[in-house]
């Protein structure tokens, strides 16, 4: 039976469908090591204690009617106040800060809010579900290429000539899907590009807006973490900026994210938001905004945190590195935040021990898992072609004896392909 347009052709997530065809061969006795969706397994992560209190102290407390529309206002207050004291950041819990459930609907409203039917939207290819809302959003998508070299990240010289007449700008660091994180000189170079861009324009026009996605920021290893509006004050104007406690606090599933930006694109958003109901629930709001009421808080439990994904990342990565050594045709990146390493795979047109052929990354991908116990994420997943030899390995899901467990497998794989 027929359905929308925008239903038909929507494109479901590739990484939820590989995770789920995982878990569903692990329910049946598989043994899988699952690098797939960016998640973190709740007994090698589990959130802070306190947090996990303050959730349940305010069940206890029968906090559970709606919040207000924008969030909790000691919630709005406690993000102001985190972002003076952590990065030198003013936004007004009044009219600049947003809360939500998690970052997926602040994303949407971003584009519903700015962009029109047929407006560009640039974004860089590999990146995370911004092709699907360009879709979602009836945008003509503008993809940037970029290059391992760049650590998969645009430079300034990429998006030159790709911003006149654009209205939205999709920015991530440290990037998913592979970690990667802009230095002061590459974030600047591109918001000059902007400031430029919307010094060229009549005052009738829309502006060229930059979606800064920072949900990582504060899972950062040696590298520094750069924002925009810290680099140009005058990106305040333009700047929308994308964060939470899913990823940093190990709290993907608490669903509690926010935005903050110009008030009148914040006050759109909520306003928009408020006819789809994606709040965050009241006693996780009200848990959060007591947690981050104490920056130590924060701080103890993500140097803890980031240290344990640090040292599983940099186990993985010299493990690939080892394979490398052997004469394997793999290479990885130097993770520098989030919980990804960026893996290259370098098989395709090479024959499976029954003669069949891997003509793209999908091909690999189940190869690995059924012949290797080995779950990856291919870069097609976040815009890419299958032809493109770079997977994300998501290192959430497992514990270190699992990932030492899991490296000879991947070797013994790839040496069988020929």
């Amino acid at each position: 039976m027929k359905v929308s347009k925008l239903a038909t052709n929507l494109i479901g997530s590739e990484i939820v469908k590989i995770g789920n065809e995982v878990n569903e061969m692990k329910a049946k006795g598989a043994e899988i090591a699952n690098l797939t969706i960016g998640d973190l397994n709740s007994n090698i992560y589990p959130i802070p204690e306190l947090l996990k209190e303050e959730i349940q102290k305010a069940y206890q407390e029968n906090l559970t009617n709606y919040p207000p529309a924008n969030g909790l206002q000691s919630l709005r207050k406690a993000v102001e106040n985190d972002l003076k004291s952590r990065w030198n950041l003013d936004y007004s819990a009044n009219s600049e800060i947003l809360i939500t459930a998690g970052s997926r609907p602040l994303i949407y409203a971003i584009f519903k809010t700015i962009v029109d039917e047929g407006d560009k939207v640039v974004y860089p290819i590999p990146s995370w579900n911004n092709n699907h809302y360009a879709y979602m959003t009836s945008a003509e998508g503008i993809e940037i290429k970029t290059t391992p070299e760049n650590n998969f990240l645009p430079t300034a010289d990429d998006l030159r000539d790709k911003l006149k007449g654009a209205v939205l700008l999709c920015l991530c660091s440290p990037l998913n899907p592979t970690g990667t994180m802009f230095s002061k000189e590459q974030l600047s170079e591109i918001c000059q590009l902007i400031l430029e861009e919307n010094a060229s324009r009549k005052p009738d026009e829309k502006p060229l807006y930059l979606m800064y996605d920072q949900i990582y920021s504060n899972i950062t290893f040696d590298a520094k973490h750069y924002d925009p509006v810290s680099l140009f004050p005058e990106m305040k104007d333009f700047t929308i900026y994308v964060d939470g406690i899913s990823k940093c606090l190990a709290a993907t599933g608490v669903r509690v994210g926010w935005s903050f930006g110009p008030a009148h694109i914040i006050g759109k958003m909520k306003a928009l938001l408020t006819h789809v109901g994606a709040w965050a629930p009241k006693p996780e709001q009200e848990a959060t905004a007591r947690f981050y009421s104490n920056e130590n808080n924060v701080n103890q439990f993500v140097t803890s945190f980031k240290y344990k994904l640090e040292a599983s990342l940099k186990l993985l990565h010299n493990g690939i590195q080892n394979l490398k050594n052997k004469g394997l045709a793999v290479e990885s990146i130097e993770p520098m935040g989030a919980l990804y390493l960026t893996i290259k795979l370098d098989y395709l047109g090479k024959k499976k021990p029954n003669g069949e052929v891997i003509e793209n990354t999908t091909d690999l991908v189940f190869y690995l898992i059924n012949e290797g116990g080995v779950a990856l994420v291919p870069f097609s997943a976040f815009g890419d072609s299958r032809e493109s030899p770079w997977f994300r390995a998501s290192v959430g899901g497992l514990s270190i004896d699992e990932i030492e467990a899991m490296l000879p497998k991947l070797e013994n794989a790839l040496n069988n392909l020929k």
